[in-house]
């Protein structure tokens, strides 16, 4: 059991890890805290936007659009590499999932296959979102992926967790395919590698 660590210690913990921050407005109080809990927090979750255009791509994860309202994860992952905190707390991004993959995060196990959408994401996991189109063919840029790394690495060295903790959407919850482009099997190693290197900024 994991109480989220508060805004500045967030801001602090991304900083240390060499992530390079832009602070969207009044990011540290956007949340959706008010229509359920933040917490207790059990991992990392990965996102693609299906957006082009960094400006936009911001500006939709901080306000959300018709039907779900922002913000729409705690950072912005753009293809430059730079992280935009959009919100902290509760955030629409992870939705309903499987609580058997929940129960394997937690105890830091291989993945089940997800096949159900019974238990609320939004509260038990940091997310990130990436400025991606989700086809398949939009690039990854090295700066992002290695951004995408450092927040990863950044919040499981908080929490001292490891890489089995940081998923993909399509990992949580049936039917969803992002994050497209690079395997999280992938992604999981290089937070482990940079974990176990203790490699920071």
């Amino acid at each position: 059991m994991a109480p989220p660590m508060s805004a500045s210690r967030f801001l602090t913990v991304l900083k240390n890890e060499g992530v390079r921050v832009v602070e969207v407005g009044d990011w540290e109080h956007h949340n959706r805290n008010h229509v359920g809990p933040w917490g207790p927090v059990h991992g990392v979750m990965i996102h693609h936007t299906v957006t082009s255009g960094s400006e936009r791509t911001v500006r939709i994860c901080r306000n959300g659009y018709s039907g779900l309202p922002g913000p729409l994860c705690h950072g912005v992952i753009t293809k430059d590499g730079r992280v935009h905190l959009v919100g902290y707390g509760r955030a629409n991004h992870a939705g309903l999932g499987d609580d058997d993959v929940l129960r394997a995060v937690i105890a830091e196990r291989p993945l089940p296959a997800d096949n159900e959408a019974n238990t609320d994401g939004n509260r038990h996991f940091y997310g990130f979102e990436c400025e991606n189109l989700g086809d398949g063919e939009d690039p990854w840029p090295a700066a992002q992926l290695e951004a995408i790394e450092r927040v990863s690495a950044a919040v499981c060295r908080h929490h001292g967790w490891n890489q089995r903790s940081v998923i993909g959407h399509l990992e949580w919850q049936p039917g969803k395919v992002d994050p497209r482009g690079f395997t999280m099997t992938g992604m999981r190693e290089r937070v482990r590698d940079r974990l176990k290197s203790g490699t920071v900024w």
